[in-house]
């Protein structure tokens, strides 16, 4: 099949203006030209449109899209398979979601009671899930699988007046860190404040605790990424000010 820019618009549902963008950044080119200056896709284009849309329905960036698809590596049936596995956690997000509504509604009309609990069981999933897709294999590998398992069952475990202490404590512990870090000494009396407050959180979490698991974990803060990205947001520097802190705080 060949494809003009209006007839592929109207197929995908896109506009012809942000195709002649996708073609203007190098992003998807067109198969030919006409003489008359019309531009004509193929099949090939049309698959990778399609991926494209895929990737930006993931709220993923056009210059990380087009790394990925002009990558040497690049394999169209891996990135399907990719793109499955989210949809389906974002299906298993939304039916959580749906259900808890539904039973908030019929507890609403009496037909059905519904206990704290439940009613905050959906977000508290969510969470956990989120944490998994993001760290988990990270953490198990790490700690192992009954760790994790068991702190995933405190939270959902968590009544809500926890669950409250719990985001008061993070608040307070981040607020705590920034501060800290803006003083610039690991050994200061906001600071080793801050530690305690951090190993306070984690006991919300772990079912164990020892010193070396603990600053192993913040360790980790500093190696990866992810987690580093979290705490430069409390404050530049802040992982690696927080591994510091730790170290004395430990000793």
């Amino acid at each position: 099949m060949k494809y003009s820019i209006s007839q592929l618009s109207k197929l995908a549902g896109v506009s012809s203006r942000t195709l002649r963008y996708y073609e203007e950044i190098g992003l998807l080119l067109p198969r030919e030209k006409g003489d008359n200056g019309y531009r004509y896709y193929n099949t090939h284009q049309v698959d990778k449109l399609q991926q494209i849309m895929f990737y930006r329905s993931f709220d993923m960036e056009l210059d990380d899209i087009k790394n990925i698809l002009d990558s040497e590596n690049f394999d169209p049936i891996k990135a399907l398979e990719s793109h499955l596995v989210k949809l389906e956690n974002q299906k298993a997000k939304i039916n959580r979601l749906i259900d808890n509504v539904n039973k908030t509604i019929m507890s609403l009309k009496g037909e059905t009671t519904m206990s704290d609990k439940e009613k905050f069981a959906a977000f508290k999933q969510n969470i956990v899930n989120e944490n998994e897709k993001k760290y988990g294999a990270e953490i198990r590998k790490k700690y192992g699988d009954k760790t994790v398992d068991e702190a995933n069952s405190k939270i959902l475990d968590m009544s809500q007046e926890s669950w409250n202490s719990l985001e008061e404590l993070n608040e307070l512990l981040n607020n705590t860190l920034k501060v800290a870090v803006e003083e610039g000494n690991p050994a200061s009396e906001t600071a080793q404040k801050a530690c305690a407050l951090h190993k306070e959180w984690l006991g919300h979490y772990w079912s164990f605790y020892n010193k070396e698991a603990h600053l192993n974990l913040c360790l980790m803060y500093t190696q990866d990424e992810r987690f580093k990205e979290y705490y430069e947001k409390i404050a530049p520097g802040c992982a690696d000010f927080l591994y510091e802190a730790m170290k004395i705080y430990l000793a």
